[in-house]
C-alpha cells in the first residue's frame, strides 16, 4: 500500500470587491522515491495546474461578465471544484477518480468524473482489458450485468433511469469509465447518459481478473 496525501491549489476571485470565482483543486501525491510515482505525481500536479489556469482566464472572465451585467445582489459567485477518492491501493496497483464540480448559475452545478488505474511497476494506466476479459461476448455480458442492475433497482425507486435507458447503457459506454475496489471494479456512466440529473454519477459493479 502506497502512502497517498492531498494538494491543493485554491483562490478566491475577485471583481470590484466583490467575489465573483471561488475554486479548490485537489489533487494526489504518492510518497515514494520511485520513478513511477515522480511520473505520477507531475500527471496530476500538470492537470491540476490546467484546471487553475481555466479558472483563472476563461472561467473568471465568465464570471466577470456575468457579475458585471447582472443587478442581483449579492453576487452568485461561480464554483470549480475537484477533488479525488482512492477506491484501491494494493499490490503495486492504484485507482482513483477525480470529480470536477463547475457552478456557473442556474439551479444546480454539472459533475464530471474521470478515473484512471495506475500500474505502479510499470507507471503506466491499467485499461479496462487487464482487469476484465474484453471480447464481444463478455462486453455484452457486461453490459447485460449493468441492465439487470438498473432493473433491480427501479422496482424499489422508478423513475430513476430514463425510459429509454437500454439503448443509453450501451451507447453511452465508454470503457475508460472504470475504476476498481477491492473485491471488484465499477463501471460509471457521467451524469445524465442514462439517467437526470437527481440520480447523480450512476455507479454499476463488475468482476475483476488479474488482480489482488
Amino acid at each position: 500500500m502506497q502512502n497517498i496525501y492531498r494538494k491543493s491549489l485554491e483562490a478566491t476571485m475577485y471583481y470590484d470587491d466583490i467575489p465573483v470565482l471561488k475554486y479548490k483543486i485537489y489533487y494526489p501525491c504518492i510518497v515514494s522515491r520511485s520513478e513511477s510515482a515522480k511520473n505520477i505525481n507531475n500527471f496530476y500536479y500538470l492537470n491540476a495546474k490546467a484546471s487553475e489556469d481555466y479558472c483563472r482566464t476563461v472561467l473568471y472572465q465568465m464570471a466577470r461578465e456575468n457579475a458585471k451585467d447582472s443587478t442581483d445582489r449579492p453576487f452568485n459567485n461561480y464554483e470549480f471544484m475537484v477533488d479525488f477518492t482512492v477506491t484501491y491501493n494494493q499490490c503495486c496497483i492504484i485507482s482513483l477518480y477525480m470529480d470536477t464540480y463547475t457552478y456557473t448559475g442556474g439551479a444546480h452545478g454539472n459533475t464530471i468524473r474521470k478515473s484512471n488505474t495506475w500500474n505502479l511497476k510499470t507507471g503506466k494506466l491499467m485499461q479496462l482489458g487487464d482487469v476484465y476479459p474484453l471480447t464481444p461476448d463478455s462486453l455484452i455480458d457486461l453490459q447485460e450485468c449493468i441492465q439487470q442492475q438498473i432493473s433491480e433497482r427501479l422496482q424499489g425507486d422508478p423513475g430513476i433511469y430514463f425510459d429509454n435507458y437500454k439503448f443509453l447503457l450501451r451507447d453511452n459506454f465508454n470503457a475508460s469509465n472504470f475504476f476498481l475496489q477491492p473485491l471488484n471494479g465499477i463501471i460509471y456512466y457521467q451524469q445524465y447518459d442514462i439517467a437526470p440529473y437527481s440520480t447523480g454519477i450512476p455507479e454499476f459493479y463488475f468482476p475483476i481478473c488479474n488482480v489482488c
